[in-house]
């Protein structure tokens, strides 16, 4: 038993060692005051005991060993009122019985004499550091694991940490050290801890604090078992290295490929029959395929999403590939494009070349839409003249994918060079002119509409209506004078066979009739009669887009 201020028997008596507080708590020596290590376990559990412990980490008489045994107990103490009051408030009554103990432990700690504080940090860290070194507690089969009692000292540790008015932590060695064990206790039981409920701080607030080296073990732990593997590749994501980024990234490569994989569809029918069971439900072998077909679309489509925060080349090499896989299903491949959002490389050829093959193939068109997103993405030097060769194709859908992405790259000097490059007459549809004319009207640096005056009346019928639909879209009823000398061009407008949506039909009022009947344009004049100058006379001027710049 240790003894302090003298020798002999511990008082045992109430009245002396309420006598001896009273002195501790005015901050003045008292012979007769014998504390230990007995007594500090016993106030962990009173309803004074926390002002006695802060008593005696202020009091200086105390040996150091008994004041660090005093903060250990402050921060193990079980939680008042859902509060841990080592991380809130040791004292909370107003007024406090000593000022001192009105805050939290690191203020106290801050408050104390440079020559007492160090030493008492110095053990107290170290002491800290033992407690984050025990291995996590193992559930025995079929119960639940024990509690966890090592949060307490992670959330002391952090405290202590971060606190830096001034620091408390000044030896960078013991804060290294403590740093590390942190990362040691994170990685122990991850997802656990990551989970738990009752911190003071949480596993992401202290991971963001120790900052790379925090994650560096996080991709060994971003297996198929994984339950928190979104949360992992965040951090990933967030706080990681390069070469931590890689590793990840080639962990969630590997999680994807087994979901694909014959081990994952044996591991989860056995897993699905036995769900079904529990719920007494019988589905018929289609219906179960199906249930197994979601339940693999829903655990791809986490892993899309974690790579799409993790990106790095075994992300973007697997989902490039897993895009032009035939046999996977739209939805499938659509993800997998969209999780490569920001990730395609501008200097790689390579990159290019695949998602624009993406882009020009037969693939359904959710597809080819996220590939030209993605294309979108890149520099408009990189891509602009592939982008172009697209123009030539037969599938006006993929031309005008190609088209508007172009546009969404390009400004108000660059109208001469689109038009120029759109097809000739056949199979250009009527969607395609209106579509380009709203894009036209977006350009920056300039006034479209200005640059756009000169093709109206010269040019393919491809390049005259789509200059002409500017005015569909953002032309008004005081604009129409603007278009008067086009009304009765005859010159051929475009003409698209290739599938009923190209047509070029526009609703017209049927004559005798309050009802509207679709009439096909043969001509320029007819495009503008019919199309253009109805859509003009039903907007106002001051909803016009050039006003309102």
């Amino acid at each position: 038993m240790r003894m302090v201020d003298g020798a002999g028997p511990r008082p045992k008596t109430a009245s002396v060692l309420a006598s001896c507080l009273v002195a501790l708590g005015i901050g003045l020596s008292a012979s007769g005051c014998r504390v230990d290590e007995n007594d500090i376990h016993h106030w962990e559990n009173t309803a004074h005991g926390p002002k006695k412990l802060c008593a005696v980490l202020l009091y200086d008489k105390y040996d150091t060993s008994l004041r660090v045994e005093s903060a250990l107990a402050l921060i193990r103490m079980k939680p008042r009122s859902g509060r841990r009051l080592a991380f809130t408030q040791i004292d909370g009554e107003d007024p406090p019985e000593n000022e001192a103990c009105k805050g939290s432990l690191v203020d106290v700690l801050s408050g104390l004499r440079a020559e007492v504080q160090q030493p008492i940090v110095s053990q107290l860290v170290s002491s800290i550091i033992v407690e984050l070194k025990r291995p996590p507690p193992v559930a025995q089969p079929g119960q639940a694991a024990p509690a966890d009692g090592s949060f307490p000292y992670k959330d002391a540790a952090y405290a202590m940490l971060v606190a830096d008015k001034p620091p408390l932590i000044t030896d960078k060695g013991l804060e290294q050290t403590l740093r590390g064990a942190l990362v040691e206790w994170a990685m122990a039981d991850f997802e656990r801890r990551l989970e738990a409920r009752g911190q003071a701080y949480g596993m992401e607030q202290l991971l963001r604090v120790i900052g790379a080296e925090g994650v560096v073990g996080l991709p060994k732990l971003m297996t198929k078992e994984t339950r928190k593997l979104d949360a992992m590749a965040s951090l990933v994501a967030e706080l990681g290295d390069a070469k931590t980024k890689e590793a990840a990234s080639g962990a969630l490569v590997e999680v994807a490929k087994w979901i694909l994989s014959d081990d994952w569809a044996k591991v989860r029918t056995q897993e699905l029959k036995d769900s079904n069971a529990a719920q007494k439900l019988t589905p018929t072998e289609e219906q179960f395929k199906k249930q197994l077909e979601l339940l693999q679309d829903d655990e791809l489509t986490k892993v899309f999403a974690s790579m799409r925060r993790v990106g790095q080349r075994p992300v973007v090499e697997h989902l490039l590939g897993f895009a032009t896989r035939k046999e996977q299903s739209e939805k499938r491949r659509q993800t997998a494009l969209a999780a490569l959002e920001g990730h395609l490389k501008k200097e790689s050829a390579d990159d290019v070349k695949r998602i624009l093959e993406i882009a020009s193939s037969d693939a359904p068109d959710v597809v080819l839409d996220q590939a030209f997103r993605r294309i979108g993405e890149l520099p408009r030097e990189a891509v602009v003249d592939k982008l172009y060769a697209l123009f030539k194709t037969d599938k006006w859908k993929v031309r005008r994918a190609a088209a508007t992405t172009v546009l969404k790259m390009s400004k108000v000097k660059d109208i001469g060079e689109f038009l120029g490059k759109l097809p000739d007459d056949k199979n250009f549809a009527l969607g395609e002119a209106l579509t380009y004319g709203a894009y036209l009207g977006e350009l920056k640096d300039g006034k479209p509409v200005d640059a756009l005056q000169k093709y109206l009346g010269a040019g393919s019928a491809a390049a005259r209506t789509s200059a002409i639909a500017y005015y569909f879209s953002y032309g008004t009823s005081a604009d129409v004078s603007a278009l008067a000398s086009l009304e009765s061009d005859g010159a051929r407008a475009p003409k698209c066979d290739a599938d009923p949506d190209c047509k070029w039909v526009c609703d017209v009022p049927k004559e005798g009739s309050q009802e509207r009947e679709q009439r096909e344009i043969k001509t320029i004049g007819e495009f503008v009669r019919h199309c253009v100058v109805p859509a003009m006379k039903e907007r106002k001027p001051e909803a016009s887009k050039e006003q309102k710049k």
